[in-house]
Protein backbone atom coordinates (compact mmCIF):
# COMPACT_ATOMS: atom_id res chain seq x y z
CA UNK A 1 0.00 0.00 0.00
CA UNK A 2 2.92 2.34 0.71
CA UNK A 3 4.15 2.06 -2.88
CA UNK A 4 0.66 2.91 -4.15
CA UNK A 5 0.50 6.00 -1.95
CA UNK A 6 3.94 7.03 -3.16
CA UNK A 7 2.89 6.68 -6.79
CA UNK A 8 -0.31 8.63 -6.12
CA UNK A 9 1.63 11.41 -4.39
CA UNK A 10 4.18 11.67 -7.21
CA UNK A 11 1.44 11.59 -9.84
CA UNK A 12 -0.51 14.34 -8.05
CA UNK A 13 2.63 16.45 -7.76
CA UNK A 14 3.30 16.02 -11.47
CA UNK A 15 -0.26 16.87 -12.43
CA UNK A 16 -0.27 20.00 -10.27
CA UNK A 17 2.76 21.28 -12.18
CA UNK A 18 0.85 21.28 -15.47
CA UNK A 19 -2.68 21.81 -14.12
CA UNK A 20 -2.92 25.41 -15.27
CA UNK A 21 -1.91 24.48 -18.79
CA UNK A 22 -4.37 21.59 -18.90
CA UNK A 23 -7.15 23.87 -17.64
CA UNK A 24 -7.09 25.57 -21.03
CA UNK A 25 -7.69 22.25 -22.80
CA UNK A 26 -10.56 19.77 -22.90
CA UNK A 27 -8.71 17.44 -20.51
CA UNK A 28 -10.05 17.69 -16.94
CA UNK A 29 -8.73 16.53 -13.57
CA UNK A 30 -11.57 14.01 -12.94
CA UNK A 31 -10.81 12.37 -16.29
CA UNK A 32 -7.10 12.07 -15.50
CA UNK A 33 -7.48 10.78 -11.95
CA UNK A 34 -10.21 8.30 -12.90
CA UNK A 35 -7.92 6.93 -15.60
CA UNK A 36 -4.91 6.83 -13.26
CA UNK A 37 -6.87 4.95 -10.59
CA UNK A 38 -8.16 2.51 -13.19
CA UNK A 39 -4.68 1.80 -14.60
CA UNK A 40 -3.21 1.37 -11.13
CA UNK A 41 -5.95 -1.08 -10.25
CA UNK A 42 -5.39 -3.05 -13.46
CA UNK A 43 -1.69 -3.32 -12.66
CA UNK A 44 -2.52 -5.32 -9.55
CA UNK A 45 -0.70 -2.93 -7.24
CA UNK A 46 -3.88 -1.80 -5.49
CA UNK A 47 -6.57 -4.12 -4.17
CA UNK A 48 -10.18 -3.13 -4.88
CA UNK A 49 -11.17 -3.78 -1.27
CA UNK A 50 -8.53 -1.38 0.07
CA UNK A 51 -9.60 1.40 -2.28
CA UNK A 52 -13.32 0.87 -1.68
CA UNK A 53 -12.92 1.14 2.10
CA UNK A 54 -11.31 4.55 1.72
CA UNK A 55 -13.53 5.77 -1.12
CA UNK A 56 -16.71 6.10 0.92
CA UNK A 57 -15.10 8.32 3.56
CA UNK A 58 -13.16 10.49 1.10
CA UNK A 59 -16.17 10.97 -1.21
CA UNK A 60 -18.44 11.94 1.67
CA UNK A 61 -15.94 14.38 3.21
CA UNK A 62 -15.22 15.92 -0.19
CA UNK A 63 -18.92 16.33 -0.97
CA UNK A 64 -19.71 18.00 2.37
CA UNK A 65 -16.77 20.43 2.31
CA UNK A 66 -17.14 21.39 -1.34
CA UNK A 67 -20.91 21.90 -1.00
CA UNK A 68 -20.25 24.25 1.93
CA UNK A 69 -17.51 26.21 0.20
CA UNK A 70 -19.23 26.42 -3.19
CA UNK A 71 -22.35 27.78 -1.50
CA UNK A 72 -20.34 30.28 0.55
CA UNK A 73 -19.26 31.98 -2.68
CA UNK A 74 -22.82 32.60 -3.91
CA UNK A 75 -24.22 36.09 -3.60
CA UNK A 76 -27.51 35.51 -1.78
CA UNK A 77 -28.92 38.96 -2.54
CA UNK A 78 -28.36 38.50 -6.27
CA UNK A 79 -29.85 35.01 -6.03
CA UNK A 80 -33.00 36.40 -4.43
CA UNK A 81 -33.45 38.69 -7.41
CA UNK A 82 -32.77 35.94 -9.94
CA UNK A 83 -33.98 32.73 -8.28
CA UNK A 84 -36.49 31.43 -10.83
CA UNK A 85 -34.13 29.26 -12.88
CA UNK A 86 -32.61 27.16 -10.04
CA UNK A 87 -36.00 27.00 -8.31
CA UNK A 88 -37.68 25.61 -11.43
CA UNK A 89 -34.84 23.14 -12.08
CA UNK A 90 -35.00 21.84 -8.50
CA UNK A 91 -38.75 21.75 -7.88
CA UNK A 92 -39.90 20.75 -11.38
CA UNK A 93 -36.81 19.60 -13.26
CA UNK A 94 -35.59 17.11 -10.64
CA UNK A 95 -38.91 15.23 -10.21
CA UNK A 96 -39.32 15.23 -14.00
CA UNK A 97 -35.81 13.81 -14.39
CA UNK A 98 -36.69 10.94 -12.04
CA UNK A 99 -40.04 10.31 -13.74
CA UNK A 100 -38.61 10.38 -17.27
CA UNK A 101 -35.61 8.33 -16.13
CA UNK A 102 -37.97 5.67 -14.82
CA UNK A 103 -39.77 5.47 -18.16
CA UNK A 104 -36.45 5.34 -20.00
CA UNK A 105 -35.27 2.40 -17.86
CA UNK A 106 -38.28 0.18 -18.60
CA UNK A 107 -37.13 -1.26 -21.96
CA UNK A 108 -33.50 -1.67 -20.88
CA UNK A 109 -34.06 -3.33 -17.50
CA UNK A 110 -36.80 -5.90 -18.23
CA UNK A 111 -38.13 -7.78 -15.24
CA UNK A 112 -37.10 -5.13 -12.74
CA UNK A 113 -39.80 -4.04 -10.26
CA UNK A 114 -41.09 -0.50 -10.68
CA UNK A 115 -39.54 0.68 -7.39
CA UNK A 116 -36.11 -0.48 -8.56
CA UNK A 117 -36.52 1.46 -11.81
CA UNK A 118 -37.43 4.60 -9.85
CA UNK A 119 -34.43 3.96 -7.58
CA UNK A 120 -31.92 3.88 -10.43
CA UNK A 121 -33.54 6.97 -11.99
CA UNK A 122 -33.23 8.84 -8.67
CA UNK A 123 -29.57 7.83 -8.27
CA UNK A 124 -28.81 9.13 -11.77
CA UNK A 125 -30.63 12.43 -11.19
CA UNK A 126 -28.19 14.45 -8.97
CA UNK A 127 -25.57 16.54 -10.75
CA UNK A 128 -22.02 17.56 -9.83
CA UNK A 129 -20.60 20.93 -10.88
CA UNK A 130 -17.07 19.67 -10.06
CA UNK A 131 -17.16 17.77 -13.35
CA UNK A 132 -17.93 20.97 -15.24
CA UNK A 133 -15.65 23.49 -13.58
CA UNK A 134 -14.83 24.95 -16.98
CA UNK A 135 -18.49 26.01 -17.09
CA UNK A 136 -19.22 27.30 -13.59
CA UNK A 137 -15.90 29.16 -13.30
CA UNK A 138 -15.59 30.41 -16.87
CA UNK A 139 -15.83 34.22 -17.13
CA UNK A 140 -17.19 33.85 -20.67
CA UNK A 141 -20.40 32.43 -19.18
CA UNK A 142 -22.56 35.16 -17.60
CA UNK A 143 -22.86 35.14 -13.83
CA UNK A 144 -26.57 34.37 -13.70
CA UNK A 145 -26.35 31.01 -15.57
CA UNK A 146 -23.25 30.04 -13.57
CA UNK A 147 -25.02 30.81 -10.32
CA UNK A 148 -28.09 28.83 -11.37
CA UNK A 149 -26.03 25.73 -12.19
CA UNK A 150 -24.04 26.02 -8.95
CA UNK A 151 -27.15 26.30 -6.78
CA UNK A 152 -28.89 23.46 -8.60
CA UNK A 153 -25.95 21.08 -8.28
CA UNK A 154 -25.50 22.05 -4.63
CA UNK A 155 -29.08 21.29 -3.62
CA UNK A 156 -30.35 18.57 -5.93
CA UNK A 157 -28.32 15.76 -4.39
CA UNK A 158 -29.69 16.50 -0.93
CA UNK A 159 -33.25 16.76 -2.25
CA UNK A 160 -32.90 13.49 -4.17
CA UNK A 161 -31.54 11.55 -1.18
CA UNK A 162 -34.88 11.02 0.65
CA UNK A 163 -36.39 9.55 -2.52
CA UNK A 164 -33.34 7.32 -2.97
CA UNK A 165 -33.54 6.02 0.60
CA UNK A 166 -37.30 5.51 0.31
CA UNK A 167 -37.15 3.47 -2.89
CA UNK A 168 -34.10 1.57 -1.65
CA UNK A 169 -36.18 0.37 1.28
CA UNK A 170 -39.14 -0.42 -0.96
CA UNK A 171 -36.87 -2.34 -3.34
CA UNK A 172 -35.50 -4.36 -0.45
CA UNK A 173 -39.05 -5.16 0.67
CA UNK A 174 -38.07 -4.42 4.24
CA UNK A 175 -40.09 -1.28 4.78
CA UNK A 176 -42.10 -1.87 7.92
CA UNK A 177 -43.26 1.72 8.35
CA UNK A 178 -46.48 3.16 7.02
CA UNK A 179 -46.87 5.99 4.54
CA UNK A 180 -47.18 8.59 7.30
CA UNK A 181 -43.81 7.55 8.76
CA UNK A 182 -42.11 7.92 5.40
CA UNK A 183 -43.80 11.26 4.78
CA UNK A 184 -42.51 12.39 8.17
CA UNK A 185 -39.02 11.13 7.34
CA UNK A 186 -38.99 13.04 4.05
CA UNK A 187 -40.30 16.19 5.70
CA UNK A 188 -37.60 16.04 8.38
CA UNK A 189 -34.92 15.55 5.73
CA UNK A 190 -36.05 18.55 3.69
CA UNK A 191 -37.01 20.87 6.57
CA UNK A 192 -34.59 20.16 9.41
CA UNK A 193 -31.54 20.07 7.12
CA UNK A 194 -32.00 23.67 5.89
CA UNK A 195 -32.98 24.90 9.37
CA UNK A 196 -29.84 23.43 10.93
CA UNK A 197 -27.79 24.84 8.06
CA UNK A 198 -29.21 28.34 8.53
CA UNK A 199 -28.50 28.27 12.27
CA UNK A 200 -24.97 26.88 11.96
CA UNK A 201 -24.01 29.16 9.05
CA UNK A 202 -25.40 32.35 10.58
CA UNK A 203 -23.99 31.75 14.06
CA UNK A 204 -20.62 30.67 12.62
CA UNK A 205 -20.46 33.81 10.48
CA UNK A 206 -21.32 36.12 13.36
CA UNK A 207 -18.73 34.43 15.60
CA UNK A 208 -16.06 34.85 12.91
CA UNK A 209 -16.85 38.57 12.53
CA UNK A 210 -16.73 39.02 16.31
CA UNK A 211 -13.38 37.21 16.57
CA UNK A 212 -11.85 39.19 13.70
CA UNK A 213 -13.00 42.49 15.14
CA UNK A 214 -11.04 41.70 18.33
CA UNK A 215 -8.06 40.21 16.49
CA UNK A 216 -8.64 36.84 18.19
CA UNK A 217 -8.06 34.83 15.00
CA UNK A 218 -6.12 34.92 11.72
CA UNK A 219 -6.54 33.70 8.15
CA UNK A 220 -4.84 30.40 8.99
CA UNK A 221 -7.17 29.53 11.87
CA UNK A 222 -10.25 30.78 10.02
CA UNK A 223 -9.70 27.99 7.51
CA UNK A 224 -9.75 25.36 10.23
CA UNK A 225 -12.92 26.90 11.61
CA UNK A 226 -14.65 26.91 8.22
CA UNK A 227 -13.93 23.20 7.68
CA UNK A 228 -15.18 22.43 11.20
CA UNK A 229 -18.31 24.47 10.52
CA UNK A 230 -19.08 22.46 7.38
CA UNK A 231 -18.71 19.23 9.36
CA UNK A 232 -20.82 20.62 12.19
CA UNK A 233 -23.68 21.46 9.84
CA UNK A 234 -23.61 17.99 8.30
CA UNK A 235 -23.36 16.08 11.59
CA UNK A 236 -25.91 18.21 13.45
CA UNK A 237 -28.48 17.64 10.70
CA UNK A 238 -27.94 13.87 10.64
CA UNK A 239 -28.43 13.72 14.43
CA UNK A 240 -32.02 14.96 14.05
CA UNK A 241 -32.76 13.02 10.81
CA UNK A 242 -32.23 16.10 8.68
CA UNK A 243 -30.33 15.96 5.41
CA UNK A 244 -26.65 16.61 6.07
CA UNK A 245 -25.81 17.54 2.48
CA UNK A 246 -28.54 20.16 2.27
CA UNK A 247 -27.51 21.42 5.69
CA UNK A 248 -23.87 21.82 4.60
CA UNK A 249 -24.88 23.71 1.45
CA UNK A 250 -27.32 26.04 3.26
CA UNK A 251 -24.79 26.63 6.06
CA UNK A 252 -22.22 27.70 3.47
CA UNK A 253 -24.77 29.98 1.80
CA UNK A 254 -25.55 31.73 5.09
CA UNK A 255 -21.96 31.81 6.33
CA UNK A 256 -20.59 33.32 3.12
CA UNK A 257 -23.21 36.04 3.00
CA UNK A 258 -22.78 36.91 6.68
CA UNK A 259 -19.00 37.29 6.48
CA UNK A 260 -19.26 39.12 3.11
CA UNK A 261 -15.79 38.26 1.78
CA UNK A 262 -14.02 38.60 5.14
CA UNK A 263 -12.92 34.95 5.16
CA UNK A 264 -10.34 34.48 2.37
CA UNK A 265 -10.17 30.76 3.05
CA UNK A 266 -13.55 30.01 1.48
CA UNK A 267 -12.20 31.19 -1.86
CA UNK A 268 -8.67 29.82 -1.62
CA UNK A 269 -9.49 26.31 -0.35
CA UNK A 270 -11.76 25.43 -3.28
CA UNK A 271 -8.92 26.26 -5.66
CA UNK A 272 -6.26 24.28 -3.75
CA UNK A 273 -6.97 21.77 -0.98
CA UNK A 274 -10.54 21.34 -2.23
CA UNK A 275 -9.17 20.24 -5.58
CA UNK A 276 -7.03 17.64 -3.83
CA UNK A 277 -10.10 16.15 -2.14
CA UNK A 278 -11.91 15.91 -5.47
CA UNK A 279 -8.88 14.37 -7.20
CA UNK A 280 -8.51 11.79 -4.41
CA UNK A 281 -12.17 10.81 -4.64
CA UNK A 282 -12.02 10.26 -8.40
CA UNK A 283 -8.71 8.40 -8.10
CA UNK A 284 -10.22 6.00 -5.58
CA UNK A 285 -13.35 5.67 -7.68
CA UNK A 286 -11.24 4.68 -10.68
CA UNK A 287 -9.24 2.21 -8.61
CA UNK A 288 -12.05 0.65 -6.57
CA UNK A 289 -15.18 0.49 -8.68
CA UNK A 290 -14.63 1.48 -12.32
CA UNK A 291 -12.81 -1.75 -13.39
CA UNK A 292 -15.61 -4.02 -12.18
CA UNK A 293 -18.28 -1.65 -13.48
CA UNK A 294 -16.75 -1.61 -16.98
CA UNK A 295 -16.62 -5.41 -16.91
CA UNK A 296 -20.39 -5.45 -16.32
CA UNK A 297 -21.23 -2.74 -18.85
CA UNK A 298 -23.76 -4.10 -21.38
CA UNK A 299 -25.30 -2.47 -24.42
CA UNK A 300 -28.58 -2.16 -22.47
CA UNK A 301 -27.04 -0.29 -19.55
CA UNK A 302 -24.91 1.82 -21.91
CA UNK A 303 -28.05 2.86 -23.81
CA UNK A 304 -29.78 3.69 -20.53
CA UNK A 305 -26.87 5.86 -19.37
CA UNK A 306 -26.60 7.70 -22.68
CA UNK A 307 -30.36 8.22 -22.75
CA UNK A 308 -30.16 9.67 -19.23
CA UNK A 309 -27.39 12.08 -20.25
CA UNK A 310 -28.58 13.09 -23.71
CA UNK A 311 -32.38 12.93 -23.43
CA UNK A 312 -33.80 12.55 -19.91
CA UNK A 313 -32.17 15.49 -18.13
CA UNK A 314 -32.16 17.86 -21.14
CA UNK A 315 -35.87 17.24 -21.72
CA UNK A 316 -36.72 17.59 -18.02
CA UNK A 317 -34.80 20.88 -17.70
CA UNK A 318 -36.27 22.20 -20.94
CA UNK A 319 -39.81 21.54 -19.71
CA UNK A 320 -39.10 22.93 -16.23
CA UNK A 321 -37.98 26.30 -17.64
CA UNK A 322 -40.99 26.84 -19.90
CA UNK A 323 -42.55 30.19 -19.04
CA UNK A 324 -39.32 31.71 -17.70
CA UNK A 325 -37.05 34.21 -19.44
CA UNK A 326 -34.48 31.48 -20.20
CA UNK A 327 -33.77 31.33 -23.92
CA UNK A 328 -33.88 28.08 -25.92
CA UNK A 329 -30.07 28.08 -25.95
CA UNK A 330 -29.87 28.44 -22.18
CA UNK A 331 -32.36 25.62 -21.63
CA UNK A 332 -30.28 23.31 -23.82
CA UNK A 333 -27.08 24.47 -22.10
CA UNK A 334 -28.49 23.79 -18.63
CA UNK A 335 -29.88 20.45 -19.76
CA UNK A 336 -26.56 19.17 -21.05
CA UNK A 337 -24.31 20.46 -18.27
CA UNK A 338 -25.69 18.26 -15.54
CA UNK A 339 -22.75 15.85 -15.05
CA UNK A 340 -23.11 12.87 -12.73
CA UNK A 341 -20.35 12.76 -10.15
CA UNK A 342 -19.54 12.04 -6.52
CA UNK A 343 -23.14 12.24 -5.31
CA UNK A 344 -24.29 9.53 -7.73
CA UNK A 345 -21.40 7.26 -6.72
CA UNK A 346 -21.81 7.95 -3.00
CA UNK A 347 -25.58 7.38 -2.97
CA UNK A 348 -25.18 4.09 -4.84
CA UNK A 349 -22.63 2.98 -2.24
CA UNK A 350 -24.95 4.05 0.59
CA UNK A 351 -27.87 1.87 -0.49
CA UNK A 352 -26.12 -1.10 -2.08
CA UNK A 353 -26.09 -3.09 1.18
CA UNK A 354 -29.75 -2.34 1.90
CA UNK A 355 -31.27 -3.93 -1.19
CA UNK A 356 -31.45 -7.41 -2.68
CA UNK A 357 -28.14 -8.50 -4.22
CA UNK A 358 -29.82 -9.30 -7.54
CA UNK A 359 -30.59 -5.59 -7.86
CA UNK A 360 -27.77 -4.13 -5.74
CA UNK A 361 -24.83 -4.95 -8.00
CA UNK A 362 -26.50 -3.81 -11.24
CA UNK A 363 -27.57 -0.55 -9.54
CA UNK A 364 -24.01 0.08 -8.36
CA UNK A 365 -22.47 -0.75 -11.74
CA UNK A 366 -24.94 1.45 -13.63
CA UNK A 367 -24.20 4.36 -11.28
CA UNK A 368 -20.42 4.00 -11.52
CA UNK A 369 -20.48 3.60 -15.30
CA UNK A 370 -22.66 6.72 -15.51
CA UNK A 371 -20.10 8.67 -13.45
CA UNK A 372 -17.03 7.82 -15.53
CA UNK A 373 -18.88 8.18 -18.84
CA UNK A 374 -20.22 11.55 -17.68
CA UNK A 375 -16.75 12.59 -16.49
CA UNK A 376 -15.37 12.13 -19.99
CA UNK A 377 -18.34 13.39 -22.01
CA UNK A 378 -18.98 16.49 -19.90
CA UNK A 379 -15.27 17.08 -19.36
CA UNK A 380 -14.54 17.04 -23.08
CA UNK A 381 -17.42 19.40 -23.87
CA UNK A 382 -17.22 21.76 -20.88
CA UNK A 383 -14.60 24.21 -22.14
CA UNK A 384 -15.72 24.46 -25.79
CA UNK A 385 -19.35 24.47 -24.69
CA UNK A 386 -18.80 27.29 -22.22
CA UNK A 387 -16.92 29.36 -24.78
CA UNK A 388 -19.59 28.82 -27.43
CA UNK A 389 -22.42 29.63 -25.03
CA UNK A 390 -20.66 32.74 -23.72
CA UNK A 391 -20.02 34.00 -27.25
CA UNK A 392 -23.60 33.28 -28.27
CA UNK A 393 -25.05 35.17 -25.30
CA UNK A 394 -22.65 38.07 -25.83
CA UNK A 395 -23.75 38.33 -29.45
CA UNK A 396 -27.38 38.75 -28.34
CA UNK A 397 -26.53 41.61 -26.00
CA UNK A 398 -29.98 42.35 -24.64
CA UNK A 399 -31.01 38.86 -23.53
CA UNK A 400 -31.73 38.14 -19.81
CA UNK A 401 -28.69 35.83 -19.53
CA UNK A 402 -26.35 38.73 -20.29
CA UNK A 403 -28.07 41.13 -17.93
CA UNK A 404 -25.59 42.66 -15.51
CA UNK A 405 -26.49 42.50 -11.83
CA UNK A 406 -25.08 45.35 -9.79
CA UNK A 407 -24.28 44.47 -6.20
CA UNK A 408 -21.53 44.94 -3.66
CA UNK A 409 -21.05 41.33 -2.67
CA UNK A 410 -18.20 39.08 -3.73
CA UNK A 411 -18.04 37.43 -7.15
CA UNK A 412 -19.19 33.89 -7.75
CA UNK A 413 -15.61 32.66 -7.95
CA UNK A 414 -12.26 34.28 -7.39
CA UNK A 415 -10.15 32.64 -10.03
CA UNK A 416 -10.78 31.58 -13.57
CA UNK A 417 -9.24 28.68 -15.43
Amino acid sequence: MTSVLLLAAVFTMGYSMIAKRLASTIVTAPMIFLAFGYLLSQSGMMLHSEAEETLHLVAEVALVILLFLDASQIDLEALKKRHVWPQRMLLIGLPLTIALGTLAAVPFLPGWPLVALVLIAAILAPTDAALGQAVVTNPDVPERPRRALTVESGLNDGIALPAILLFASLTAEVMDQNGFDWALFGAKQLVLGPLIGIAVGYIGGRVLIWAKSRDFTSDTYEGVGAIALAGSAYLAATLVDGNGFISAFVAGLCFGNVVQGRCKFIYEFTESEGQLLTWAAFFLLGAALVPEAIHHLTWQTLCLILLSLFVVRPLAIWLSLIGTDASHTTRLFFGWFGPRGLATALFALLIVKQIDMEIAEPVLYIAINAVWISAFLHGLTALPGARWYGAHIASKGDCPEAEAITHSAKPLTTTDP
